[in-house]
């Protein structure tokens, strides 16, 4: 990826600097659980990655030792309902995005998922499962600088229905509005600034929802096959079905919010700006993906540094947990 922009040190400063280091899994971690529109069972592993690798996916079930599709913006070849990765191979891999938002949220650069089927299990439908492997897995530090991508003007894409926008911006924060008919939904707004454990707090247990009257719909186009009460918010009409109901009185557009952070890293790299969406779906996210890379002017590839990160911490203005993680010495 271009735009690679290394930040200097100011007139006067130290002849050394601290580099934030890339972080991947301790070690490997298995789960195992339904896919929620094929309805296979599905065994996954998260694996270490290298350093400089991301996040890639691997089909263990496909001959030739595994069929391998990085988990990328321009990799995505479906959208309806979920967000799918394919490669030139004609391979895919879909419902990435709850994994994905975990991925983000809980600050892992590096990865490779080993999956046995076409789709990452559903889980209960949130990104909480995958949070707790992560966290059973542990976190390492890797001996390579941390690079982020710095939205350096405001990028936006607009269909008349839905709307998404990314805008400069210290850290990472997601603002979401959503508005359905339904009562149960009706209007939910949320705001967000990722960093010292939001996502696990605010977000990691929002679940997938939908509607009973779409069900039907959805599994004549070989969707939602493996869907339940268990795995999803189900509303009918003005009533949420589920025995034990809404985790968030405002669990809709937190779900929302957790799927645009996981499509969202698809950027190959954590963002540095503000994420805003309206109605905003999988193929409204990529295709704002799209719009930014199309422009050179309208981001950077940084290498962070940890005096900028604490500089922010002091200002109020960024609260990353990379902030106290080890960092890499690196000459000016």
């Amino acid at each position: 990826m271009g735009n690679l922009r290394k930040h200097r040190y100011p007139t006067g400063g130290r002849g050394k600097i601290e580099t934030i280091a890339q972080r991947t899994l301790k070690q490997p971690i298995n789960c195992s659980g339904v896919a929620l529109h094929s309805g296979l069972d599905i065994k996954m592993t998260l694996r270490p990655g290298e350093a400089d690798s991301g996040i890639l996916f691997r089909r263990t079930d496909i001959a030739g030792g595994g069929a391998f599709i990085p988990a990328r913006w321009d990799q995505v070849t479906d959208t309806r309902m979920c967000s799918t990765l394919g490669n030139e191979d004609g391979v895919t891999i879909g419902t990435v995005e709850h994994l994905m938002a975990a991925l983000a949220g809980m600050e892992i650069d590096n990865a490779v998922i080993e999956i046995n089927g076409p789709e990452v299990p559903i889980m209960d439908g949130s990104a909480a499962p995958f949070v707790f492997l992560i966290e059973c897995a542990g976190v390492v530090t890797q001996d390579r600088p941390w690079r982020v991508i710095r939205i350096l003007k405001p990028i936006s894409v607009d269909d008349g229905d839905r709307y998404a926008s990314l805008a400069p911006g210290n850290g990472f924060s997601v603002s979401f509005d959503i508005d359905f008919d339904s009562a149960a939904v009706s209007r939910q707004r949320i705001s967000v600034e990722l960093g010292n454990g939001t996502f696990k707090r605010e977000l990691a247990r929002a679940r997938t929802f939908g509607f009973l009257h779409e069900v039907e719909e959805l599994r004549a186009a070989g969707l939602a096959r493996g869907g339940s009460l268990d795995n999803a918010v189900v509303v009918s009409g003005d009533k949420v079905l589920n025995e034990g109901g809404l985790r968030y009185d405002d669990e809709f557009v937190r779900h929302k919010a957790l799927d645009a952070i996981g499509d969202l890293f698809l950027a190959g790299a954590p963002l540095r700006g503000h994420f805003y969406g309206q109605r905003s779906g999988h193929g409204t996210n990529n295709a704002l993906l799209r719009a930014l890379f199309a422009d050179a002017e309208a981001w950077s590839y940084d290498e962070m540094l940890s005096d900028e990160i604490e500089a922010s911490v002091d200002l109020g203005i960024w609260t990353d947990d990379r902030a106290r993680t080890a960092a890499i010495p690196a000459t000016a």
